[in-house]
């Protein structure tokens, strides 16, 4: 099991795998560990008109489940009310999607998943 320093470092490092990622394939990043309270976007990042609400999961191997395994439905029910609050905050009035990027870390190595609109934000 990874210390917490160890995770706070590999988590951070997984963002910036992934923001390169996404860069990479066109995205513009336009935020980055937005919080408000309790809340926490790892990326905002944009695609042609649609706002994208990214959720960085890291993880050394697969051992206890696939990295985006761990984007339960209590941690989408966190992200889609931070990604509300995002939206009323920045008065964004755009298509809004959540895309998960999965890091798998071995060594010096890593591999990326992306997920796109992995997951939505139900009306009822």
């Amino acid at each position: 099991m990874q210390s917490p320093i160890n995770s706070l470092h590999a988590g951070k490092e997984g963002e910036d795998i992934a923001k390169r990622f996404l860069e990479a394939n066109g995205y513009s990043i336009v935020d980055c560990n937005w919080r408000i309270g309790k809340l926490e976007i790892d990326i905002v990042a944009r695609c042609g008109d649609t706002i994208v609400f990214v959720e960085v999961k890291t993880r050394a191997g697969t051992d206890f489940g696939e990295p985006e395994s761990f984007v339960n439905p209590a941690k989408q029910k966190h992200l889609i009310k931070a990604a509300n609050a995002y939206l009323l905050e920045r008065n964004i009035n755009l298509e809004a999607r959540f895309d998960i990027i999965a890091v798998l870390k071995n060594n010096n190595s890593h591999t990326v998943k992306h997920l796109p609109d992995a997951f939505r934000a139900w009306v009822r």
